[in-house]
Protein backbone atom coordinates (compact mmCIF):
# COMPACT_ATOMS: atom_id res chain seq x y z
CA UNK A 1 0.00 0.00 0.00
CA UNK A 2 1.75 2.61 -1.02
CA UNK A 3 1.38 6.39 -1.93
CA UNK A 4 2.80 5.67 -5.47
CA UNK A 5 0.09 3.29 -6.59
CA UNK A 6 -2.52 5.54 -6.26
CA UNK A 7 -4.80 6.27 -9.16
CA UNK A 8 -6.09 10.22 -8.72
CA UNK A 9 -8.68 10.91 -11.05
CA UNK A 10 -12.33 12.47 -11.93
CA UNK A 11 -14.59 10.98 -9.23
CA UNK A 12 -18.51 9.89 -10.36
CA UNK A 13 -21.71 10.74 -8.92
CA UNK A 14 -21.97 7.76 -7.52
CA UNK A 15 -19.28 7.86 -4.98
CA UNK A 16 -19.81 11.31 -3.83
CA UNK A 17 -22.33 9.20 -1.84
CA UNK A 18 -20.13 6.81 -0.92
CA UNK A 19 -17.80 9.56 0.75
CA UNK A 20 -20.90 11.24 2.31
CA UNK A 21 -21.84 7.86 3.85
CA UNK A 22 -18.34 7.80 4.92
CA UNK A 23 -18.11 11.33 6.59
CA UNK A 24 -21.69 10.64 8.60
CA UNK A 25 -19.57 7.33 9.88
CA UNK A 26 -16.93 9.88 10.70
CA UNK A 27 -19.73 12.33 12.71
CA UNK A 28 -19.77 15.54 9.85
CA UNK A 29 -23.86 15.17 9.68
CA UNK A 30 -23.84 16.07 6.31
CA UNK A 31 -27.10 17.10 4.88
CA UNK A 32 -29.68 14.79 3.32
CA UNK A 33 -29.70 16.51 0.28
CA UNK A 34 -26.45 17.88 0.40
CA UNK A 35 -24.55 15.46 -2.12
CA UNK A 36 -26.60 16.77 -5.09
CA UNK A 37 -26.32 20.43 -4.74
CA UNK A 38 -22.77 19.97 -4.41
CA UNK A 39 -22.32 17.76 -7.60
CA UNK A 40 -24.50 20.00 -10.00
CA UNK A 41 -22.68 23.05 -8.40
CA UNK A 42 -19.01 21.63 -10.43
CA UNK A 43 -18.89 18.01 -11.41
CA UNK A 44 -15.82 19.05 -12.09
CA UNK A 45 -14.55 19.73 -8.59
CA UNK A 46 -14.73 16.36 -7.09
CA UNK A 47 -11.38 14.02 -7.25
CA UNK A 48 -11.13 10.06 -6.03
CA UNK A 49 -8.56 8.40 -5.39
CA UNK A 50 -8.36 4.82 -6.30
CA UNK A 51 -6.09 1.81 -5.36
CA UNK A 52 -6.00 -1.20 -6.88
CA UNK A 53 -9.69 -0.93 -8.41
CA UNK A 54 -10.97 0.82 -4.84
CA UNK A 55 -12.10 3.73 -3.69
CA UNK A 56 -9.87 4.64 -1.11
CA UNK A 57 -10.76 8.38 -0.37
CA UNK A 58 -11.86 11.95 -2.11
CA UNK A 59 -12.37 15.32 -1.76
CA UNK A 60 -14.16 18.26 -3.29
CA UNK A 61 -12.23 21.24 -4.99
CA UNK A 62 -14.74 23.28 -6.32
CA UNK A 63 -13.89 26.10 -8.51
CA UNK A 64 -16.32 29.17 -8.08
CA UNK A 65 -16.27 30.32 -11.89
CA UNK A 66 -12.23 30.71 -11.72
CA UNK A 67 -12.57 33.04 -9.45
CA UNK A 68 -12.53 31.31 -5.85
CA UNK A 69 -11.45 27.56 -5.27
CA UNK A 70 -12.34 25.96 -2.08
CA UNK A 71 -10.92 22.66 -0.77
CA UNK A 72 -13.23 20.24 1.58
CA UNK A 73 -15.11 17.02 1.95
CA UNK A 74 -10.89 15.60 2.26
CA UNK A 75 -11.65 12.49 3.61
CA UNK A 76 -9.42 8.97 3.51
CA UNK A 77 -11.63 5.22 4.40
CA UNK A 78 -10.24 4.39 8.04
CA UNK A 79 -8.76 0.87 6.69
CA UNK A 80 -6.15 3.17 4.12
CA UNK A 81 -5.08 6.01 6.80
CA UNK A 82 -1.27 5.96 8.16
CA UNK A 83 0.33 5.00 4.70
CA UNK A 84 0.67 8.52 3.37
CA UNK A 85 -1.95 8.24 0.57
CA UNK A 86 -3.69 10.85 2.39
CA UNK A 87 -0.98 13.44 1.93
CA UNK A 88 -0.61 12.35 -1.58
CA UNK A 89 -4.18 12.70 -2.17
CA UNK A 90 -4.22 16.29 -0.59
CA UNK A 91 -1.61 17.43 -2.88
CA UNK A 92 -2.55 16.59 -5.60
CA UNK A 93 -6.57 17.94 -5.01
CA UNK A 94 -4.00 21.27 -4.22
CA UNK A 95 -2.16 21.25 -7.84
CA UNK A 96 -5.66 20.75 -9.40
CA UNK A 97 -7.72 23.16 -8.15
CA UNK A 98 -4.61 25.74 -8.47
CA UNK A 99 -4.83 24.40 -12.14
CA UNK A 100 -8.58 26.01 -12.38
CA UNK A 101 -8.14 29.01 -11.08
CA UNK A 102 -7.34 32.71 -12.88
CA UNK A 103 -4.34 33.96 -11.34
CA UNK A 104 -3.26 34.71 -8.10
CA UNK A 105 -5.22 31.49 -7.07
CA UNK A 106 -7.37 32.06 -3.90
CA UNK A 107 -8.45 29.65 -2.38
CA UNK A 108 -10.23 28.60 0.87
CA UNK A 109 -10.86 25.49 3.10
CA UNK A 110 -11.37 24.20 6.76
CA UNK A 111 -9.48 22.35 8.04
CA UNK A 112 -9.34 20.25 11.48
CA UNK A 113 -7.42 22.15 14.00
CA UNK A 114 -4.78 19.13 14.33
CA UNK A 115 -4.15 19.44 10.72
CA UNK A 116 -3.60 23.14 10.59
CA UNK A 117 0.73 22.80 10.88
CA UNK A 118 0.36 20.37 7.61
CA UNK A 119 -2.36 22.86 5.66
CA UNK A 120 0.48 25.35 6.69
CA UNK A 121 3.22 24.12 4.85
CA UNK A 122 0.88 23.90 1.67
CA UNK A 123 0.77 27.42 1.58
CA UNK A 124 -2.41 28.18 4.11
CA UNK A 125 -2.25 31.17 6.47
CA UNK A 126 -4.93 30.53 9.23
CA UNK A 127 -7.74 33.52 9.45
CA UNK A 128 -9.76 32.30 12.69
CA UNK A 129 -11.87 29.69 13.46
CA UNK A 130 -15.25 28.53 12.84
CA UNK A 131 -16.97 26.58 15.53
CA UNK A 132 -20.01 24.60 15.66
CA UNK A 133 -22.40 25.05 17.86
CA UNK A 134 -25.49 22.83 18.91
CA UNK A 135 -28.63 23.73 20.41
CA UNK A 136 -32.45 22.66 20.65
CA UNK A 137 -34.94 24.32 18.40
CA UNK A 138 -37.59 25.69 20.05
CA UNK A 139 -40.87 27.38 19.14
CA UNK A 140 -41.62 31.55 19.33
CA UNK A 141 -43.20 34.71 17.52
CA UNK A 142 -42.51 34.61 14.07
CA UNK A 143 -40.74 37.92 14.34
CA UNK A 144 -42.40 41.00 11.80
CA UNK A 145 -38.72 41.40 10.03
CA UNK A 146 -39.17 37.96 8.62
CA UNK A 147 -40.71 36.90 5.13
CA UNK A 148 -40.05 33.88 3.15
CA UNK A 149 -36.94 34.08 1.02
CA UNK A 150 -38.80 32.99 -1.70
CA UNK A 151 -40.70 36.66 -1.83
CA UNK A 152 -37.15 37.84 -2.52
CA UNK A 153 -36.03 38.94 -6.06
CA UNK A 154 -33.26 35.77 -6.93
CA UNK A 155 -30.95 38.73 -8.14
CA UNK A 156 -31.70 40.34 -5.39
CA UNK A 157 -30.13 37.68 -2.87
CA UNK A 158 -27.71 36.92 -5.10
CA UNK A 159 -26.41 40.43 -4.68
CA UNK A 160 -26.35 40.56 -0.63
CA UNK A 161 -24.38 36.42 -0.76
CA UNK A 162 -21.92 38.67 -2.95
CA UNK A 163 -20.79 40.51 0.25
CA UNK A 164 -20.13 37.54 2.72
CA UNK A 165 -19.14 35.59 0.14
CA UNK A 166 -15.11 35.24 -2.31
CA UNK A 167 -17.17 35.17 -5.74
CA UNK A 168 -20.65 34.63 -7.17
CA UNK A 169 -22.58 31.33 -6.42
CA UNK A 170 -25.75 31.72 -8.17
CA UNK A 171 -25.49 28.22 -9.50
CA UNK A 172 -25.50 27.07 -6.17
CA UNK A 173 -27.36 29.42 -4.77
CA UNK A 174 -30.34 28.57 -7.00
CA UNK A 175 -30.81 25.41 -5.79
CA UNK A 176 -29.48 25.99 -1.56
CA UNK A 177 -32.01 28.21 -1.05
CA UNK A 178 -34.80 26.17 -1.73
CA UNK A 179 -33.75 23.00 0.62
CA UNK A 180 -35.40 19.68 0.67
CA UNK A 181 -36.95 19.00 3.56
CA UNK A 182 -35.72 22.59 4.65
CA UNK A 183 -36.65 26.25 5.37
CA UNK A 184 -35.26 29.79 4.06
CA UNK A 185 -35.54 33.28 5.35
CA UNK A 186 -35.12 36.52 5.07
CA UNK A 187 -34.82 39.49 7.32
CA UNK A 188 -36.44 43.15 5.74
CA UNK A 189 -35.38 46.61 7.17
CA UNK A 190 -36.91 49.62 5.70
CA UNK A 191 -38.33 47.45 3.11
CA UNK A 192 -34.68 46.38 1.84
CA UNK A 193 -32.85 42.87 1.93
CA UNK A 194 -30.87 42.76 5.31
CA UNK A 195 -30.07 39.62 6.05
CA UNK A 196 -31.04 35.95 4.88
CA UNK A 197 -30.57 32.56 6.29
CA UNK A 198 -31.52 28.56 5.62
CA UNK A 199 -32.09 25.69 7.48
CA UNK A 200 -31.64 22.30 6.16
CA UNK A 201 -32.24 18.50 7.34
CA UNK A 202 -29.04 16.01 8.71
CA UNK A 203 -28.41 12.56 9.51
CA UNK A 204 -29.04 14.57 13.12
CA UNK A 205 -31.29 17.18 13.30
CA UNK A 206 -30.83 20.72 11.18
CA UNK A 207 -28.12 22.62 10.37
CA UNK A 208 -28.40 26.60 9.63
CA UNK A 209 -26.04 27.93 7.35
CA UNK A 210 -25.64 30.28 5.54
CA UNK A 211 -26.87 32.83 7.85
CA UNK A 212 -26.05 36.52 6.82
CA UNK A 213 -27.59 39.47 8.38
CA UNK A 214 -26.77 43.24 8.66
CA UNK A 215 -26.81 43.05 12.65
CA UNK A 216 -27.02 41.01 15.87
CA UNK A 217 -31.05 42.22 16.35
CA UNK A 218 -31.87 41.01 12.73
CA UNK A 219 -29.28 37.51 13.28
CA UNK A 220 -31.50 36.49 15.94
CA UNK A 221 -34.69 36.66 14.32
CA UNK A 222 -33.47 34.47 11.41
CA UNK A 223 -32.33 32.37 14.23
CA UNK A 224 -35.24 32.46 15.92
CA UNK A 225 -37.30 32.28 12.99
CA UNK A 226 -35.80 28.87 11.58
CA UNK A 227 -35.55 27.38 14.89
CA UNK A 228 -39.16 28.04 15.00
CA UNK A 229 -39.93 26.15 11.36
CA UNK A 230 -38.47 22.61 13.54
CA UNK A 231 -38.91 22.91 16.65
CA UNK A 232 -37.75 20.19 19.24
CA UNK A 233 -35.14 19.19 16.66
CA UNK A 234 -31.14 19.85 17.15
CA UNK A 235 -30.09 22.52 15.20
CA UNK A 236 -26.30 23.17 14.34
CA UNK A 237 -24.60 26.26 13.16
CA UNK A 238 -20.79 26.97 12.28
CA UNK A 239 -19.71 30.57 13.81
CA UNK A 240 -16.81 32.26 12.96
CA UNK A 241 -15.26 33.33 15.74
CA UNK A 242 -13.82 36.87 14.52
CA UNK A 243 -17.32 37.78 14.84
CA UNK A 244 -18.09 38.71 18.38
CA UNK A 245 -21.60 38.95 17.70
CA UNK A 246 -22.19 35.69 16.56
CA UNK A 247 -20.95 34.19 19.37
CA UNK A 248 -23.40 36.20 21.22
CA UNK A 249 -25.89 34.91 18.90
CA UNK A 250 -25.22 31.15 20.00
CA UNK A 251 -25.36 31.98 23.29
CA UNK A 252 -28.30 33.63 23.25
CA UNK A 253 -29.47 30.75 21.30
CA UNK A 254 -28.67 28.22 24.23
CA UNK A 255 -26.29 26.40 22.09
CA UNK A 256 -22.78 24.89 23.05
CA UNK A 257 -19.83 24.27 21.23
CA UNK A 258 -19.34 20.92 19.90
CA UNK A 259 -16.38 21.38 16.97
CA UNK A 260 -14.16 23.54 15.48
CA UNK A 261 -12.08 24.42 12.15
CA UNK A 262 -9.55 26.62 11.53
CA UNK A 263 -10.25 28.91 8.88
CA UNK A 264 -7.47 28.76 6.28
CA UNK A 265 -6.69 30.59 2.53
CA UNK A 266 -4.39 29.97 0.17
CA UNK A 267 -3.60 33.29 -1.87
CA UNK A 268 -4.81 36.66 -0.73
CA UNK A 269 -7.46 36.46 2.04
CA UNK A 270 -11.18 38.04 0.27
CA UNK A 271 -12.62 40.82 1.86
CA UNK A 272 -15.58 40.01 2.87
CA UNK A 273 -17.97 41.50 5.43
CA UNK A 274 -17.12 39.61 8.42
CA UNK A 275 -19.21 41.26 10.87
CA UNK A 276 -22.67 40.06 8.59
CA UNK A 277 -21.73 36.48 8.93
CA UNK A 278 -22.80 34.94 11.69
CA UNK A 279 -22.70 31.26 10.30
CA UNK A 280 -21.26 29.72 7.43
CA UNK A 281 -22.33 28.31 4.38
CA UNK A 282 -20.88 24.49 4.56
CA UNK A 283 -17.67 23.39 5.73
CA UNK A 284 -17.66 20.87 2.64
CA UNK A 285 -17.93 24.08 0.15
CA UNK A 286 -16.96 27.10 1.81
Amino acid sequence: MHASDLLIRSMRREELDVLVDWAAAEGWNPGLHDAGIFWTTDPDGFIAAELEGVLVGGGSTVSYGGIYGFMGFFIVHPHYRGHGLGKHLWQERLRLLIARLHEPAVIGMDGVFEMQSYYAKGGFRFAGRDLRFEGLAVSAVLPASIVPLTEIPFETVVKYDRAHFPAPRSAFLKRWIEPRGGFAHAAMKNGQLAGFAVIRPCRVGYKIGPLFADDLSLALDLFTALCSEVRGEPVFLDVPENNPDALTLAREGGMKEVFGCAKMYYGPAPVLAETEIFGVTTFELG
